[in-house]
């Protein structure tokens, strides 16, 4: 496939509009329901989704690394448990900012797991990303008066630091297994161990409530396929800026929705911790053929 940056640009802007009308379901689901069961639902109603994704290129679940997958999937359901946890009380911008830390963490988790030296441009951005942090936490966003407990920012802050973990653990995987089995079985353990956990946390949804949380999986899944056709179509580091539009959509949701407007605290620290992200980012490549990956992943990382 060439490289298509236009179409790429317009799926990865519109998969990160349906991540955060996901998160926003979240918000006004986990007032009510459990996260357990709200990740339980986010991961089956996604299936579909994920298998129109692994049909891009040969399905199968047939491995060498069971063991790895099983780690791949206990780290997602980590990053996405924190981040739900944080989406149910800080408001989505904030969530949405500090969430950004992941390529920082990679920036310093690649040197023990894969070896990688960074040079001082990208040291110098993981400081500047992580005083933003430090200024979106401590200035408590501005957003709801300072109201939203200190669990909250570091619940955020950590799923960062999980998500860069399972982006490494994907790297490594991708040694030996295909794209399509690594979604595959992503998909199949994080939804058989939240089946596990349900029948502890269960909490009947009224018709409505059950509704919104079909729907919530949809989004997450409908999500995933947005953004796999993205990265599909043009090159991650061409796309990489484009992902930052997250935020724009957050910001807008959370303040119309929620009623949660954005303050210079805010938008300082986020500019900070942005800013930092794109500088890590390698340079912009030429265009040029594009591999066509079953699913290019993000802890949606969508811890999402």
């Amino acid at each position: 496939m060439r490289h298509d940056l236009r179409r790429g640009a317009l799926l990865i802007v519109s998969a990160g509009l349906i991540w955060q009308l996901m998160n926003a379901l979240v918000k006004q689901l986990g007032t009510t329901i459990p996260v357990p069961e709200l990740m339980f639902f986010r991961n089956l109603f996604s299936l579909p989704m994920v298998l129109l994704i692994a049909s891009r290129g040969t399905i199968t679940l047939r491995t060498r690394r069971f063991g790895g997958h099983v780690i791949r999937a206990s780290t997602g359901l980590m990053a996405m448990s924190l981040s739900f946890l944080a989406v149910s009380v800080l408001p989505l911008a904030e969530q949405q900012v500090l969430g950004y830390t992941q390529p920082l963490f990679i920036t310093i988790l690649a040197i023990p797991f894969l070896g990688e030296q960074p040079d001082r441009r990208r040291w110098l951005a993981v400081l500047v990303g992580f005083l933003g942090v430090v200024t979106v936490a401590l200035g408590q966003g501005g957003m709801g008066g300072g109201s939203a407990p200190g669990w909250a920012y570091a619940a955020a802050v950590t799923q960062g630091l999980i998500s860069a973990l399972t982006t490494l653990q994907i790297r490594q995987l991708s040694a030996t297994e295909s794209s399509s089995t690594i979604t595959l079985w992503q998909a199949i353990l994080m939804t058989a161990i939240m089946t596990c956990a349900l029948p502890f946390v269960w909490v009947t949804p009224t018709w409505g409530q059950f509704g919104l949380l079909v729907l919530l999986g949809t989004l997450g899944g409908l999500a995933q396929v947005l953004q796999t056709e993205a990265f599909a179509s043009a090159q991650v580091s061409a796309l990489g800026p484009y992902t930052y539009c997250g935020l724009i959509w957050a910001t807008i949701i959370g303040w119309t929705v929620f009623g949660d407007a954005p303050s210079l605290v805010m938008i300082l620290g986020a500019l900070l911790i942005v800013g930092a992200g794109l500088a890590i980012l390698p340079g912009r490549p030429r265009p040029g053929p594009v591999a066509e990956p079953c699913a290019k992943p993000r802890e949606a990382v969508a811890g999402e």
